[in-house]
């Protein structure tokens, strides 16, 4: 089994290599059958055509899942409507997270707000799992907490809430000087909360549509293994290139943590006392509804985000200066 690669191929080929009960975490985001225009794969099958290959590449990564491992899967509810009817019968149903990122206007119904992520374990009991904790969400302008906790403010933990199932810090990349020539490319610090949440240190992360190598770029930052699947020759020389530039340095202390712009954003509720000495906490406690926990010192601080999409920047413009008009999953 090879890992910390990106392999080119189709996944159900790939899998193949893959023995049972050997990955910490699999994380698919397959293509939605919306008839997007991808390079390398034909994104209109029937209906029953695209569920029967889906439940193909959902067996599979059940199968590859270690018993103490977990099974994401994101997509348009719709289509995870479908995929639960196969976890049922094969895994153990955790969480649907919402995350609230609000896409285009469609038809005259409800407007769709948030893509599912299925959150699936191999097995009932022994998973591993970690509370995660964010930040306090607070007003852009006045910096004030937006939720009103009345007297008892004094009582909030000084860095955040713990993690629920709804996720509404974590926005699309919208710029198209932040992303590759990608239809469908997620955010880093998304995948870095799956990867903090199920896994330590060294586990294997493994994606069978890795794209631009999302999934990698995250699990090596934060000093994991991967595998990653994909059926597009250019993305993956465009993934093994980005890769080189991505070291295991999304860390404070000795605790892995998610960094984005400059802040951290996601960190395990168990590393806290380990952390707290890296940030200058509100005093008197209750001061916390205008003041947020800060990074002493920027030094500190990891900026490996920064770093990467600076890097890549022009990795970016010149091996994508020929194939501007592709669009691979």
């Amino acid at each position: 089994m090879s890992i910390n690669k990106i392999l080119q191929g189709d996944c159900l080929e790939l899998f193949k290599n893959i023995p049972d009960n050997s990955v910490d975490m699999t994380f698919a985001d397959p293509p939605f059958n919306l008839k997007k225009g991808y390079n390398s794969y034909k994104d209109s099958l029937l209906f029953e055509e695209y569920l029967d290959w889906c439940s193909l590449w959902i067996a599979e990564m059940v199968r590859v899942t270690k018993p103490t491992g977990s099974i994401f899967l994101h997509n348009i509810p719709k289509w995870l409507t479908y995929y639960a009817l196969y976890l049922n019968k094969a895994a153990h149903f955790k969480h649907w997270i919402a995350w609230d990122a609000p896409t285009a206007p469609m038809g005259k119904t409800l407007q769709p707000a948030h893509y599912g992520i299925l959150f699936y374990t191999k097995e009932e009991k022994g998973s591993k799992i970690y509370e995660l904790r964010m930040p306090h969400k607070r007003d852009r302008i006045t910096g004030r907490l937006q939720k009103d906790y009345g007297g008892k403010k004094d009582l909030l933990h000084p860095f955040g809430p713990l993690v629920s199932d709804v996720w509404s810090d974590i926005h699309r990349i919208k710029h198209n000087s932040k992303r590759d020539s990608h239809p469908c490319q997620l955010p880093l610090h998304l995948l870095d909360r799956l990867i903090l949440l199920t896994t330590d240190e060294g586990d294997i992360v493994l994606d069978p549509f890795s794209g631009t190598g999302t999934t990698a770029i995250s699990a090596k930052r934060l000093g994991r293994n991967y595998i990653g699947f994909e059926l597009d020759e250019k993305y993956v020389e465009i993934s093994t290139e980005k890769l080189s530039l991505t070291r295991a340095d999304s860390i404070l202390g000795s605790s892995w943590v998610s960094y984005y712009l400059g802040e951290v954003v996601t960190l395990r509720n168990n590393d806290w006392s380990n952390l707290i000495d890296y940030f200058d906490v509100p005093y008197p406690a209750k001061a916390i509804d205008t003041m947020k926990s800060r990074l002493k010192n920027h030094a500190q601080m990891n900026l490996s985000d920064f770093d990467a999409e600076r890097e890549t920047s022009d990795l970016q413009e010149q091996l994508l200066s020929g194939v501007a008009a592709v669009n691979v999953r």
